[in-house]
């Protein structure tokens, strides 16, 4: 993979360890010439990781919607920076750009992200690993409803085992490019054509 976009949160977190493995996150992608793409923030999860990939002389693109782009938020050193009109446009350029996603600890933004990758997955309209990084436990909730919902009856097993986790990111990595993506029903295939 040459490429992966990181979601995460504009927030730092009150517990350092978050930072603390977004910054290995930078430093894994430095080391493994993986160039990363994000929202374009200087502040919080987003900014620690920038800043430790490009400390490290790594490749950085942010992807930026133009409301959100002013002195406070936007990173003024990253390598190459996008903006787009709206949130929506944002992450379809991101999805153009990348060969996977990982998230990280982060907020709504974060998890809109994250499922929507999914959903792209489950639909066969992108064939991308897609991985979280649970750093202390962070997504075990969001993991729990996940299996909640195959229990239901509202996800199959196969698309639940899309997602990779792991809590450190040589194991999630590894992960990732062991990845195969499902093979889909007919039923998906027709939807997802139209």
């Amino acid at each position: 993979m040459k490429s992966i976009a990181v979601f995460c949160g504009s927030s730092i977190g009150f517990n350092s360890v978050y930072k603390a493995d977004a910054i290995k996150v930078g430093c894994y992608f430095a080391q493994h010439n993986i160039g990363l793409v994000y929202g374009g923030g200087k502040i919080g999860m987003m900014g620690a990781l920038a800043d430790a990939l490009l400390e490290k002389k790594g490749h950085v693109t942010g992807v930026i919607p133009g409301l959100l782009r002013h002195e406070e938020v936007e990173h003024g050193n990253v390598s190459k920076m996008i903006v787009t009109k709206t949130m929506s446009k944002r992450k379809v350029k991101i999805s153009k750009m990348v060969d996977g996603y990982i998230a990280l600890a982060g907020g709504f933004g974060t998890l809109d992200e994250l499922f929507e990758a999914l959903t792209l997955g489950q639909l066969g309209i992108e064939n991308k690993p897609v991985g979280i990084l649970n750093t202390n436990g962070f997504f075990d909730t969001t993991l729990k409803q996940l299996d909640f919902m195959v229990t239901e009856g509202f996800l199959k097993q196969t698309n639940r085992d899309m997602l990779q986790v792991s809590d450190n990111i040589e194991d999630l990595m590894a992960k990732m490019h062991a990845y195969t993506a499902p093979k889909l029903s007919k039923i998906v295939n027709t939807v997802a054509s139209k």
